[in-house]
């Protein structure tokens, strides 16, 4: 039985460097929106955010990635500025309290990525892959900070719509978004070393179009840059449970999201997440911490065997 190896990188941020390769880094999920598709608001407001994000830090986690707008599918965009309230009293708070804490913020806005950076955030983290707002990149640049960037097909608003993918289509698919946003990054000046990339697991890729994908996750090591794999909760995790469920009656939701609610994917998740490790994952961006950590551990420890 083969598994994947990660190579030894290290990680570029805005005032430190992360080594990645030898232990997977967890980053903690901390959304700080009321319509998440995962929390649903639970962590809204500042003070319960930020009490949260520091649970988080004891559970284990190395990162934090604070959001302020849900990219849930068929969400809409918030206003900047309320994107920026959101987030940033919770970004100079938790630093304040916990000074050596690496924040990303999770944004796919340059004005938003600036605000937080002089806040004290380490990592931007763009879902779109520098495609949604075209000043991000060289606000990323200027900035001299991390990087991630995803693969996304489409907007939210369009992933209920977009037509389904066959399992040959996935990986070329992602392989190619991936190759064009990390040619946006070098092309604003951006150095390789600040670049992480994310496969973007269920962003646009509709439930099984996301198990080829993982399956073959370890052939998207040949851009040479670190991957960080987000599969935390995913619908197409409870697509697959809800499979094994009795048939709901007819005046139930049909909505897999209904019948295996976030809180309930804990066990996939982890299966999800131990898959993604051996298959060449460096950080996981995860809602529960601690269970992650220790499923890390044990993937980390039978690559190292």
């Amino acid at each position: 039985m083969t598994f994947t190896r990660r190579p030894a990188f290290s990680w570029q941020l805005r005032s430190r460097m992360l080594a990645l390769g030898t232990r997977t880094l967890a980053m903690g999920v901390l959304n700080i929106t009321p319509d998440s598709f995962s929390e649903s608001g639970a962590h809204h407001g500042t003070l319960a955010a930020v009490e949260y994000g520091l649970a988080l830090l004891d559970a284990g986690a190395d990162l934090l990635d604070v959001g302020g707008e849900s990219t849930r599918p068929g969400a809409t965009p918030v206003p900047q500025q309320e994107e920026q309230d959101r987030v940033l009293p919770v970004i100079e708070s938790i630093l304040h309290r916990r000074p050596e804490t690496v924040i990303s913020i999770d944004t796919y806005r340059a004005a938003t990525a600036r605000a937080a950076v002089a806040a004290g955030a380490e990592i931007v983290n763009d879902v779109s892959g520098f495609l949604w707002d075209p000043a991000l990149a060289q606000a990323c640049s200027e900035l001299r900070c991390g990087v991630v960037l995803m693969h996304t097909r489409g907007r939210p608003s369009e992933w209920r719509t977009l037509p389904s993918l066959a399992p040959d289509e996935v990986l070329p698919l992602v392989r190619s978004g991936l190759v064009a946003a990390l040619d946006r990054a070098v092309a604003a000046g951006i150095d390789r070393r600040r670049v992480v990339l994310d496969p973007g697991y269920g962003f646009g890729k509709v439930f099984d179009a996301n198990y080829p994908l993982l399956a073959h996750q370890d052939e998207l090591l040949d851009l040479e840059q670190p991957l960080l794999v987000g599969v935390s909760r995913k619908s197409f995790l409870a697509n697959t449970l809800a499979q094994a469920l009795p048939a709901a009656p007819s005046s139930e939701a049909k909505s897999v999201t209904v019948r295996v609610p976030p809180a309930a994917r804990g066990n996939a998740t982890l299966a999800a997440v131990t898959a993604a490790i051996l298959g060449g994952a460096s950080i996981v961006r995860v809602h529960d911490v601690r269970p992650a950590v220790e499923a890390a551990r044990i993937a980390d420890a039978i690559l190292s065997a």
